[in-house]
């Protein structure tokens, strides 16, 4: 799965790291709903910093058609909330 990363670039990431995104990804949706902004923040740094752990950044020239799209990292709870879905960033 190749996931972009606004504002970063790419990185292809294994479809087994699916399962543990969609925890990170459930728990950003929860804190939303309640509008936890420090647990929102905290949140979606995890994900991000965990697809970057557990995927390989693509070359800044290689433009592969993104199948996942995360916000920017200093993304604010309004401009993630307009990018979500009814099953929060990472469709279930």
């Amino acid at each position: 799965m190749i996931v972009r990363i606004m504002g970063e670039g790419q990185v292809k990431l294994d479809d087994s790291h699916f399962a543990e995104l969609n925890k990170l990804d459930d728990e950003l949706l929860s804190e939303m709903e309640t509008g936890d902004d420090e647990g929102f923040r905290r949140t979606l740094t995890a994900l991000l910093n965990a697809v970057r752990s557990m995927g390989t950044s693509l070359p800044d020239d290689a433009l592969e058609p993104s199948e996942l799209i995360l916000p920017a990292p200093d993304a604010s709870l309004e401009e993630v909330r307009e990018m979500l879905t009814d099953d929060g960033l990472i469709p279930n």
